[in-house]
């Protein structure tokens, strides 16, 4: 904190400062997110029942006879068979389908607004960005802006002559503008580097 009562520019804000508490808001989730807490929770309960007819088997106790009818089938069966044949298939198969889980894009981008009422609303991490670089725009002394956003925080890199701390009286001014359930954590700092003309960058964060 600075003699006039500022922020120092390494100090981090909320964005709605002495504002309204936090609302307990659930995230969005996206439908792939079910679809992944099934197939863990089936992964689960069969490595579980594995692990389970091993230890009793090192402990002196007969093998369930699923397990061993599972183990003769494996030994004894070709690899042209018919059922192996599509049992690998449905292995592929889920393979491909647990990997497009992996990559497709969730809803991770998206913070909730505060509810109205029965109304909520979301918005992308991006849009907030952009809003900020639009305040910035109207600055002086910046020369370069990078926002990087988080789930919890809004971190700005700013190369020019301009004054974090009045930067980030700005953006968090702006930011405010936002009524999120979960206000942002702001934090402005000054970095050399970069010549000027290079303009405000926006990138989100995990």
């Amino acid at each position: 904190m600075s003699a006039g009562g500022e922020p120092a520019p390494g100090e981090e804000a909320t964005a709605a400062g002495d504002g309204p508490p936090r609302e307990k808001v659930r995230r969005p989730r996206a439908p792939r997110a079910v679809v992944a807490a099934l197939v863990a929770t089936v992964l689960l309960v069969l490595a579980g029942a594995l692990l389970y007819d091993v230890i009793a088997v090192r402990a002196g106790y007969p093998t369930r006879r699923w397990r061993a009818r599972i183990a003769d089938e494996l030994a004894t069966r070709h690899l042209d068979y018919l059922w192996a044949l599509v049992g690998a298939g449905a292995a592929v198969l889920l393979g491909g389908v647990l990997l497009w889980l992996a990559l497709a894009p969730g809803l991770g981008r998206w913070l909730p607004l505060r509810r109205h009422g029965d109304t909520g609303a979301v918005i992308d991490r991006a849009g907030i960005g952009h809003l900020l670089a639009d305040r910035a725009a109207g600055l002086q002394g910046i020369d370069q802006l990078r926002i990087r956003i988080s789930r919890r925080r809004v971190r700005v890199t700013l190369i020019g002559a301009a004054d974090p701390v009045s930067v980030q009286r700005q953006l968090r001014d702006e930011l405010a503008r936002v009524t999120l359930a979960r206000p942002l954590r702001l934090d402005v700092r000054a970095a050399p580097g970069a010549g000027p003309g290079a303009g405000p960058g926006v990138g989100a964060a995990g």
